[in-house]
């Protein structure tokens, strides 16, 4: 059975889709530029949406990249789907892609908009808000109402490395089997934080995973083949693509519970564990050291667990976030 009969119920199969009052033509793919606002230099920041509309009833799903400007793991991983035309042999439903969200921060190199906010964090927004408010009221007036699964692409922030990885809300049945449709090592469950993208576009009843992989401002193609086969994979399972085969992993866990080693003292630092590996509690895992040659401070793992993300960080202070390990876990 695919997954797209367990929600038919509520599809929002429309024969006429119409979005931000441009109608859709059925069976080609359609790309919308929606006016987010102005920058106090007066350019128009615009958001490109691709819409392909099958007319034939099916899921609804939203692939969206780059909340975050700097996040390019996220933003390659869609940008790339298009490319490689996957949404070319979509046979039902209605696929929304956005590669890039944040214009300006991707311009910027910034996780956040000029005002200094965070997309996520500014859901579900504002028409008359701050330009990160406005962004994400894009989303949620304009998407949404048409959309009945999303799909988050994000990556690592600053030096912090992911690996490829997807979050969730295990609360949401629908969520966790898209999740493990992604077919990555790591599920994670994750609560639902305030005002972001998961929280806004729940309480509109849609099921939102992300995904997490790699490093900010640098290409990861592990991350990026990683995620370019995750919307193969979900395609698939919800029955819009024929003839393609769901990659499994070998092995796939899902995180309960996760937390940071933390840097004991500043210093610079060297790793000799990374994402990706299985660390017991009392397991060295890199090495502090002073400038001046006559410190040094092992890092030491206080769980037993997966390592899910590590800090790439040549330097770093007391306190700083060092390895993210998922210490309560099973295996699917």
């Amino acid at each position: 059975m695919h997954l797209n009969e367990m929600i038919l119920p509520k599809l929002r199969s429309e024969i006429e889709l119409i979005i931000d009052n441009e109608l859709i033509i059925p069976g080609k793919m359609q790309t919308l530029r929606i006016n987010a606002g102005k920058l106090p230099s007066d350019n128009r920041i615009n958001v490109f949406a691709h819409v392909l509309h099958t007319n034939i009833e099916g899921p609804s799903v939203l692939i969206l990249g780059g909340v975050h400007g700097n996040e390019i793991n996220g933003i390659e991983i869609v940008r790339r789907s298009m490319e490689e035309q996957i949404y070319k042999y979509i046979t039902c439903g209605t696929v929304i892609v956005i590669p890039l969200l944040n214009v300006y921060g991707f311009i910027n190199f910034s996780r956040d908009v000029a005002d200094g906010k965070d997309v996520n964090r500014s859901f579900p927004g504002h028409i008359n808000g701050s330009l990160a408010s406005r962004v994400a009221r894009i989303i949620t007036k304009k998407i949404l109402p048409h959309v009945d699964i999303a799909l988050d692409f994000h990556t690592g922030g600053e030096a912090r490395y992911n690996f490829p990885q997807v979050r969730y809300n295990k609360q949401d049945i629908i969520a966790q089997k898209i999740a493990h449709l992604f077919g990555v090592k790591y599920m994670v469950e994750q609560p639902l934080i305030a005002n972001s993208f998961r929280r806004a576009a729940s309480d509109m009843k849609v099921p939102a995973v992300v995904f997490e992989g790699g490093e900010s401002i640098r290409l990861d193609k592990f991350s990026i083949v990683s995620g370019v086969n995750a919307i193969k994979n979900v395609l698939t399972g919800l029955g819009m693509l024929e003839e393609q085969t769901i990659i499994e992993p070998s092995e796939q866990y899902i995180i309960h519970k996760d937390n940071w080693v933390r840097a004991a003292a500043p210093g610079m630092f060297i790793w000799s564990k990374k994402s990706g590996d299985f660390v017991q509690k009392g397991d060295k895992l890199g090495e502090i050291k002073d400038p001046y040659g006559t410190k040094s401070i092992d890092v030491i793992s206080t769980y037993t667990g997966h390592i899910i993300g590590h800090n790439n960080a040549s330097v770093v202070s007391l306190g700083d976030a060092l390895f993210h390990v998922g210490y309560e876990y099973s295996r699917r």
